[in-house]
């Protein structure tokens, strides 16, 4: 009997769960005074597309009962008169994106940071550099006009502040487009630049740049830069960088249980089940 059991496990094993993954980090927050826009958050992908110009990742086995941690990145905030924070770096199990990198701002004094994607530069600065396979760079501010480059997207860079005495803002790199649900969702664009007569468009969930009004936030769950803002102004408020998502999809034929402090709701699409994790932290296991 024991014999006949032990062979029937050999000749038997268990198939493998492997579960596709997007992983989306916060966005930066973007700059205020004269200032550029926050970065995406780093985008990782085994389904469609990956950020950075990278290859698609693979997907990652698991065992059945076990715990995997999973963490959802907030946005970084934009705060006036100063450069914004980084956005949070989002988990599932080994895989880390990284928050995106805050706008420069202050006229220049504080510059723009690096992340899953640049912070866009402000008064003469540099956009700061993305992260290889997750993100690029933010765009320049080469002038001394006070227009803001605009922030790096996971799918390309930050555009850099142009026009007569580079008077519009620069607008944001662009996102990239993942079909893990079902449906293609554009996520991680760079927010928009201040610009002393147009502030800079955003992408994919990015923040609107503004002058001297406040500027737009990220949109929720997309990993977008906020927006810079504050032409001269400096108590005009930068946006918040959109907070990020993890996306897990496997076999309709598993059950995964979400754990506490992780907010969440799972669907079906064709023959998979996908999940969607909007917040927090905690631990996820299948069955």
């Amino acid at each position: 009997m024991i014999g006949n059991i032990i062979a029937g496990n050999l000749a038997n094993p268990p198939v493998p769960l492997v579960i596709d993954y997007l992983v989306v980090a916060g966005g930066g927050g973007g700059g205020g005074y004269n200032a550029g826009a926050g970065g995406a958050g780093g985008l990782r992908s085994t389904v469609t597309a990956t950020g950075g110009g990278g290859t698609l990742e693979t997907g990652i086995t698991v065992a059945l009962s076990t715990n995997y941690t999973v963490t959802v990145g907030a946005g970084g905030a934009g705060i006036a008169n100063s450069s914004g924070l980084n956005g949070a770096n989002s988990v599932f199990s080994t895989v880390t994106s990284l928050g995106g990198g805050y706008g420069g701002g202050a006229n220049g004094a504080n510059n723009p940071n690096t992340g899953g994607s640049g912070g866009g530069g402000a008064t003469a600065d540099v956009g700061a550099a993305g992260t290889a396979n997750q993100g690029y760079k933010g765009g320049d501010e080469t002038g001394s006009s006070g227009a803001g480059g605009g922030g790096g997207g996971a799918g390309g860079v930050g555009q850099p502040s142009s026009g007569g005495g580079l008077a519009i803002g620069g607008n944001g790199g662009a996102g990239v487009s993942v079909s893990i649900t079902g449906s293609s969702v554009a996520y991680a664009g760079g927010g928009g630049g201040t610009g002393m007569t147009t502030p800079g468009t955003a992408s994919a969930g990015g923040g609107a740049g503004e002058t001297t009004g406040s500027a737009t936030n990220g949109t929720a769950n997309l990993g977008g830069g906020g927006g810079g803002t504050g032409y001269g102004s400096t108590s005009a408020q930068p946006g918040n960088g959109g907070s990020g998502v993890v996306i897990l999809r496997y076999p309709s034929t598993r059950t995964i249980t979400i754990g506490g402090g992780l907010t969440g709701s799972t669907a079906t699409s064709g023959a998979n089940k996908v999940t969607t994790i909007t917040a927090g932290t905690g631990n996820v296991s299948w069955a």
